[in-house]
């Protein structure tokens, strides 16, 4: 039973990073997690209180524009297969589960960054065969993109399923600090690539003024992104209802709404 449970964690463990990157259908949200990991362990209980912790700490974290962070989707489930493992009193297992999915957790985003630059080859391999006329060989090398980002948490995962809680810490003590300073630098750099090919699909030029507003309230004024998202909200409601209630030209006639009002 207990090697059945394993597997299913570590298959788990591969499907919801693909899930996030692809159909979307599970996500890899920690209280959706904890949902499927409570199911495998029996115990929907532990899992779901420990699903929680870790929901509250994942609020407000998100990876816009290609930025890596920690991955606490990975972070409950393994925290909730060792502390099930471990112990039947859901304070310690709280306890158990922190101590062990915070390191995962952050480990994570070493090891998302690492994926993104693998995939980064891999995309540019399935460029040459596709310029080739090569579509088999195309296909088949994009299948490899899933795949390494599947591994990227399926294997910390079957890690810590085979060798315990312990692994997660002797893995960032071995790893050389020359090979994570790396990872975080090439970590901060993705957000701003991202921003970036965000940018170039955008009406940038139409709306410079708006971007620009933004960047001022952010970089002078120390403005809350919630305060910045309102000003954005309330310019572009009113640009729509503005842009709404403009009379149209139709072949050198004014079309006007049904719901204008005119001076008799």
């Amino acid at each position: 039973m207990e090697f059945i449970q394993g597997t299913l964690i570590i298959l788990l463990a591969f499907w919801i990073v693909i899930d996030q990157q692809g159909l979307v259908v599970t996500t890899w949200f920690p209280i959706m997690v904890a949902l499927f990991a409570g199911i495998i362990m029996g115990d929907m209980h532990t899992a779901m209180v420990i699903g929680g912790t870790f929901q509250l700490m994942a609020l407000g974290v998100a990876n816009i524009g290609g930025s890596s962070v920690p991955n606490w989707g990975l972070a409950a489930l393994v925290g909730i297969y060792v502390a099930i493992r471990t112990t039947g009193n859901i304070e310690e297992a709280k306890a158990v589960a922190l101590a062990v999915g915070v390191p995962v957790g952050m480990l994570g985003i070493q090891l998302d960054v690492f994926a993104k630059i693998l995939n980064s080859y891999v995309a540019q391999s399935a460029q040459k065969a596709l310029n080739a006329g090569n579509f088999k060989k195309m296909n088949q090398i994009l299948a490899i993109g899933p795949l390494i980002f599947g591994l990227s948490t399926a294997i910390p995962t079957a890690l810590c399923v085979i060798f315990g809680d312990r692994i997660v810490s002797v893995i960032l003590n071995i790893v050389p600090q020359w090979f994570t300073d790396g990872l975080s630098i090439a970590g901060s750099m993705l957000p701003v690539v991202g921003i970036a090919l965000l940018l170039q699909v955008m009406p940038t030029k139409k709306y410079l003024t708006m971007l620009i507003l933004g960047f001022v309230f952010a970089a002078y004024f120390n403005l809350p992104i919630l305060g910045i998202s309102l000003i954005g909200f309330a310019l572009a409601y009113y640009y729509f209802t503005t842009q709404m209630n403009k009379p149209t030209t139709t072949n050198g006639t004014v079309a006007f709404d049904e719901g204008d009002d005119f001076d008799e």
